[in-house]
């Protein structure tokens, strides 16, 4: 362990460097730079209100925080597995040329997007402001889902990246995959839908749905955790970047050979 940790430590300032880099480069054509990660989900939250909240009759006014809260969780968890996942591959020239551990490609993209996600949540107290969404003490609990998803994609993207560099289509699996993970998630309706139907498990082995279910009860509803969907999500967590982090290091090695 200590090995590790030492080897971390020695290249901390390349991580720190990489994580500069593919956040300048995601903004590198765009006239708006950074400014997009804000107007971007203010767009999304405005079309996604007028079609499931206008035109489905769903006058709740607060929501857009409601649809807001659960699209930027789920836009870092997409964004963060996709580019995750071509982290290695898409590093060939590098690792071909110099010896950098392998697993700080995977480690600095999930962290821009997760940077990128931090300043985006800027819009999401901007319109509790406007929509006169009260915060309470549980909005510091909110602290809990965000490390839980942070953890997951983590996982989740040494695995695929670990896939990626010998299935190349992969990707393209993936693609589907998180689309049926964002209709699964309750983003832009209300669960209880679902529940009635008899197909409430979806949520209950959802641990993406489980972190936005958890993040709304902090930051909208004002109440405490769901200490189950914290416990089940946590543990998912834990268990997929502990497989990443086994299946990574297992697999690195023949990485040179096919990327």
């Amino acid at each position: 362990m200590k090995k590790y940790l030492k080897n971390f430590l020695r290249y901390k300032y390349l991580l720190t460097e990489l994580v500069k880099k593919n956040i300048k480069l995601k903004y590198r054509r765009s006239y708006l730079g950074i400014l997009w990660t804000l107007i971007e989900p203010l767009l999304t939250m405005l079309v996604l209100t007028l079609v499931f909240g206008t035109f489905f009759g769903n006058n709740d006014e607060q929501y857009p925080v409601y649809i807001l809260s659960g699209r930027l969780l789920y836009s870092f968890f997409s964004s963060g597995t996709k580019s995750g996942l071509r982290a290695v591959s898409g590093n060939a020239a590098m690792i071909k040329k110099v010896y950098v551990p392998k697993y700080i490609y995977v480690l600095s993209t999930v962290i821009s997007n997760f940077v990128t996600f931090l300043i985006s949540l800027v819009v999401l107290v901007g319109v509790d402001a406007v929509l006169h969404v009260q915060p309470t003490i549980y909005v510091v609990q909110a602290i809990v889902p965000l490390f839980i998803l942070l953890i997951m994609t983590t996982g989740i993207s040494m695995i695929l990246a670990t896939l990626n560099v010998f299935f190349r289509d992969i990707e393209y699996i993936w693609s589907v995959f998180t689309m049926l993970i964002m209709y699964a998630s309750a983003i832009f309706y209300q669960p209880d839908r679902v529940i009635n139907t008899g197909n409430g498990w979806i949520f209950g082995v959802n641990p993406v749905y489980m972190c936005i279910s958890n993040f709304r009860e902090a930051v909208l509803y004002g109440t405490p955790l769901d200490a189950h969907y914290c416990i089940t999500s946590a543990v998912i967590s834990v268990v997929l970047l502990i497989v990443g982090i086994l299946f990574f290091n297992k697999k690195q090695d023949e990485f040179i050979l096919y990327v």
